[in-house]
């Protein structure tokens, strides 16, 4: 027993002797210079105590701004009921769709609307799995080790998305009522259901690089026929015919009759959504005033990928305002984890004071938290309300409907400072009519083209 302790010492021994004669390496005698930075002096103790029993984010919170930030909000767009994504990706669908059930349900005047994010869903994951599969056909020629290539097989289906999804899978399939297709456990609960997809698709795509280009297309048609089948068993038949009843405020029957769900779309909405929307983010780490695109960040193969002008923030706030106040919700995209408490729906740089709590700085600002993706759009919501000072002309604070259900945030919704709007928030998506014609001149440049991994990518849950 004795000599294995003397031969594992001997062997630690040598381990360290060699670790501190290589240069950038922890030394012992670097652990034992830094290890002084904890001294065990009685507030070290006591954060030390505190962080062994509870959240960062509790002993965070700053007790000065604990009251309830003011609620009142000079202009708001006319909604009515808040959806539930529960636990899945689909923020940027519900966003989407949140957009056109306030006008209709204003439009209309109806006591209640809300339409069918499963419907929507399904064939988003069935034309995700076809973008994939044909990405695969068209780099087949590349080395698996291909950085496009490896991307690809990382990143072959998830739920999340952005609003070229929305425009797209809507103007291609229409959209239903809720009841015409309702969720289902799976569509609640997306996880398993994406774990077994992704392992399909993985699968296929070694397939289809081994095989021969003429044979690809009929093998691709066949693999996808596997995929819907596994769709409809998880989610549901999507629905090509139903009957609606519309009633008014009163429960009287306004009109009954069958619809496709194009005919449906045609009807209540009926609007270009990939020819009447602009989309326009807030991203320091590159140049204003101009279009970028960013290979692969669609949802359909036989579609466009979506185009971004980057603006700086007060030009996209000018435009947000002239929609509010024309009583017109927006896509809105953020990164929702930083400084939110989830409780109040309240999203203020001044809720947390991290560097309090551990003696430290945070000094980044937002282009270089983008440029160490530190930040990036995370979570899509529906812009609804702005509160300006009469005095000042200033914006104060902003309101987003969100997608977590009735008794998250604020009655549902989200309310942030204009100073963390200016900090956190990343894409809106504007109608052209409250695009001033500079910034429609801007548009017209040819965009520049970033890769698939680049930050600006990862698609909003």
């Amino acid at each position: 027993m004795k000599r294995l302790i003397i031969c594992a010492a001997l062997i630690v021994g040598a381990l360290g002797a060699s670790a501190q004669t290589k240069d950038g390496g922890i030394s012992a005698d670097m652990l034992s210079r830094i290890s002084k930075s904890y001294t065990g002096s009685a507030e070290q103790k006591a954060i030390k105590n505190a962080l062994a029993s509870n959240s960062i984010a509790a002993l965070a919170v700053n007790s000065e701004s604990l009251a309830m930030i003011d609620t009142h909000f000079s202009d708001r767009v006319k909604t009515k009921g808040i959806t539930n994504q529960l636990s899945s990706g689909r923020c940027w669908l519900f966003t989407g769709l949140n957009v056109l059930r306030a006008r209709m349900i204003d439009k209309y005047d109806l006591p209640s609307m809300e339409f069918s994010q499963n419907y929507n869903s399904f064939y988003d994951l069935l034309e995700k799995s076809n973008l994939f599969l044909q990405a695969i056909i068209d780099t087949r020629d590349l080395a698996l080790e291909d950085r496009k290539v490896d991307w690809l097989i990382k990143n072959p289906i998830g739920d999340g998305g952005q609003f070229t999804g929305v425009s797209n899978l809507i103007m291609k399939y229409g959209v239903v009522p809720k009841e015409a297709m309702p969720e289902t456990y799976q569509s609640n609960n997306t996880s398993g259901m994406l774990n077994i997809l992704r392992q399909k698709l993985r699968e296929y795509a070694l397939e289809l690089r081994a095989m021969k280009p003429a044979q690809t297309a009929a093998r691709k048609e066949a693999m996808l026929s596997e995929i819907y089948r596994i769709l409809v068993e998880c989610v549901g038949v999507p629905p090509t015919e139903f009957e609606w009843t519309r009633y008014d405020k009163q429960g009287n029957v306004v009109s009954k009759k069958m619809y496709t769900p194009k005919s449906f779309y045609d009807e209540y909405i009926g609007e270009d959504l990939e020819g009447n929307y602009i989309m326009v983010m807030n991203d320091p780490s590159r140049e204003y005033g101009k279009v970028y695109e960013i290979e692969y960040d669609r949802h359909v193969y036989d579609g466009e990928n979506w185009v971004y002008l980057n603006l700086p923030i007060e030009r996209i706030k000018e435009m947000a305002i002239a929609s509010i106040k024309d009583n017109t919700a927006m896509y809105f995209s953020c990164d929702v984890g930083k400084f939110s408490n989830r409780a109040t729906g309240v999203l203020d740089i001044n809720s947390y004071d991290y560097e309090s709590l551990f003696r430290t700085s945070l000094p980044m600002d937002k282009k270089q938290r983008i440029q160490t993706y530190s930040s990036l759009s995370s979570h899509a919501m529906t812009l609804i309300a702005v509160d300006i000072d009469p005095a000042t002309g200033k914006t104060k604070k902003w309101m987003v409907e969100n997608s977590w259900g009735p008794s998250s945030g604020y009655q549902g919704n989200m309310i942030m400072t204009d100073e963390w709007f200016n900090e956190y928030m990343f894409r809106l998506v504007v109608e052209k009519k409250y695009v001033p014609a500079d910034i429609m001149k801007m548009l017209e440049q040819k965009p520049i083209m970033l890769p698939s991994w680049d930050p600006m990518f990862a698609p909003e849950e």
